[in-house]
């Protein structure tokens, strides 16, 4: 009788745990095994809950998969969305914000982070991934070019004058090359204090269209025709090529790249194996004009709707101690990321990190010296996926030779038709 009892306790306790799915969009061993491991801490210290993260494929695939589970009745309890899907999210309806499932304090976030994620007064979502663009460069070919390998262009202008030594001095590199994204063109927007959006980059109200028609945005796209024209450009070809771009700066074939924070780690260790001395510099901004900072890229934690309270508890429960003060330093360590909280920053300081690897500084401070606005808190779009794939090809079209005009009267015509295209469904 005894063991029949002690059996049925134990079903009774394996029954009540509470299964928390976790959607992630990682699919590298180094970042998936550094989430596993972390379920697997937050499942010891909390047996009554199951944490199991899972990979759903890029961030777009896992976003949908998300809408379409939650519609069938069957949402993951947790899921990571990229910080453009957010108003996709928060139009779709299945998510609840994560300020109103219990009291959570949200001061040590650092502000321009949590900024982007906070929508009509509610932190929708939890910062996790968080990063932004900085100058990559080569020290050793700018030294060739005569170029002071400590003083890295910080404005358009610069980067110019810079490409013309470069030129001059006939190593056999381009200049400057990047990813050819959207994601650029909303950090220069922002740099110059202009929303990419009206309506307060629709943060006040549903953004209706865009402001590629500023002369914020024909200061950036006159930057790409000023590139092409003198032959200061390279790139894969391809819209958004990540990695082809980083393989272009870490195989020595161009002096400057711009790329996102969380690639520091692996282009710094790409540049010691291909045995030049790589440099970290702020994002260089249009000449003239007054720095006002970078917007958030990454993704953050959602938690859908229409889960049992335990569920939404837990789930946020594991998103915070996934995004704690210790936790975000070492996730920074390991991927380049921004550790979210100022905490971190504190726990990285003290153990010297920056010391150790000065690099990550000039991202950090960039970060902390943004200034907040309107501008610098990001577009919220729920053509967002769209509208950058417009930009890019506006882009693209002046690298063929279409004249800025020309190029951003399409764009902002080809943008402002898929905003309105998408808003129809709200009327």
């Amino acid at each position: 009788m005894k063991r029949i009892m002690l059996t049925l306790a134990l079903m009774g306790t394996a029954t009540a745990q509470t299964t928390i799915e976790f959607w992630h969009s990682f699919g590298d061993a180094k970042r998936t095994g550094w989430i596993q491991a972390r379920a697997e801490e937050f499942n010891k210290a909390n047996p009554e809950y199951k944490v199991v993260p899972s990979y759903k494929g890029s961030y777009n695939d896992s976003l949908q998969a998300t809408i379409l589970a939650a519609r069938q009745g069957k949402p993951p309890a947790l899921v990571q969305i990229f910080e453009v899907g957010s108003q996709l999210a928060l139009d779709s309806g299945v998510f609840q914000p994560v300020s109103g499932i219990k009291n959570v304090d949200f001061s040590d976030y650092i502000k321009p982070v949590i900024n982007y994620y906070t929508i009509n007064g509610k932190v929708n979502s939890l910062p996790f991934n968080s990063s932004s663009p900085v100058l990559y460069y080569n020290k050793d070919l700018m030294k060739k070019a005569g170029l002071n390998p400590n003083q890295p262009p910080t404005t358009f202008g610069g980067m110019l004058d810079a490409c013309k030594k470069i030129e001059a001095a006939k190593l056999g590199v381009t200049c400057f090359g990047m990813s050819l994204n959207g994601w650029f063109v909303e950090q220069w927007m922002a740099q110059q204090g202009a929303p990419l959006l009206n309506n307060n980059n629709g943060r006040t109200a549903r953004a209706t269209s865009t402001n590629l028609d500023s002369q914020a945005a024909k200061n950036i796209f006159q930057f790409f025709k000023s590139l092409q024209d003198n032959k200061y450009y390279t790139y894969t070809g391809k819209l958004e090529d990540w990695d082809g771009s980083d393989a272009i700066f870490t195989n020595q074939k161009v002096v400057f790249h711009i790329t996102s924070t969380a690639d520091i780690g692996n282009n710094g260790e790409a540049a010691k194996k291909a045995g030049f001395q790589m440099g970290i510099g702020v994002l260089p901004i249009v000449s003239g004009t007054k720095r006002n900072g970078v917007v958030i890229g990454g993704a953050s934690l959602w938690i859908p709707k229409n889960i049992s309270k335990t569920q939404a508890e837990g789930a946020l429960d594991f998103a915070l101690y996934m995004t704690n003060t210790k936790n975000m330093a070492e996730w920074h360590k390991l991927t380049g990321y921004y550790p979210v909280r100022q905490s971190s920053i504190e726990l990285l300081r003290k153990q010297g990190w920056f010391t150790q690897t000065p690099l990550q500084l000039v991202a950090f401070n960039q970060l902390t010296k943004t200034v907040p606005s309107p501008a610098t808190a990001g577009g919220l779009n729920g053509a967002a996926i769209q509208t950058r794939k417009i930009i890019e090809e506006g882009v693209q079209k002046v690298l063929s030779g279409t004249s800025v005009d020309a190029a951003l009267r399409e764009a902002k015509a080809r943008a402002d038709a898929a905003l309105s295209d998408y808003n129809a469904n709200f009327k």
